[in-house]
């Protein structure tokens, strides 16, 4: 961190707990819901020219209905490699293909499997809000020296110390609705 001022320290802050809000995003993307999204195979890789790659890299992938997700494969050869990585994904689903496509049908969750995730968007979401707060503390940290290495007086370091403050609870909140919505999609029947 490169803090020489309140305005260095606002700045970095948002920065920071910016990129945390969108890795949270990322990851609650990737907790299944009982709907199809892509997102859901982005943790898929798959063998193909002798290398592990994205699934998004060697097939199309579409959601025509909202409980089937299909694979389109640009190599045709390709079809057993991305079924095989699928069905090893511990996503719980099991894919099926007619020569053509990869058909992935997304079969509701049980309760007890719902639970479970959400136990897990909990935990991610918890992991974000612990992440701002290290910001934070961080950021905080770096405004103290200031003061004590006389580069900033105590009115700037206080009115600092109080905007990084805001931003913290700005983006603790965000994290807090991503997670009222994951669970809201959750608990869809």
């Amino acid at each position: 961190m490169n803090i020489t001022n309140g305005k260095d320290a606002v700045s970095e802050t948002r920065t920071g707990m910016k990129g945390q809000l969108e890795h949270v995003r990322k990851e609650l993307v990737g907790v299944r819901t009982g709907r199809a999204s892509i997102a859901i195979l982005d943790s898929v890789r798959v063998e193909a020219y002798g290398t592990q790659m994205p699934l998004n890299q060697v097939a199309t992938l579409s959601v025509p209905e909202p409980t089937l997700i299909i694979a389109n494969p640009f190599d045709p050869t390709q079809i057993s490699g991305i079924e095989r990585a699928i069905q090893s994904s511990n996503l719980g689903l099991n894919p099926s293909n007619d020569g053509k496509v990869v058909r992935v049908p997304v079969p509701p969750l049980t309760d007890d499997r719902r639970k479970e995730m959400s136990r897990i968007v909990h935990t991610l979401a918890e992991e974000g809000r612990n992440d701002v707060r290290n910001t934070r503390r961080q950021v905080n940290n770096a405004l103290k020296k200031l003061l004590k290495n006389h580069e900033i007086s105590e009115d700037d370091e206080r009115r600092a110390l109080e905007d990084v403050q805001k931003i913290t609870d700005e983006f603790i909140e965000k994290i807090n609705d991503l997670q009222k919505v994951k669970d809201a999609e959750l608990l869809e029947h």
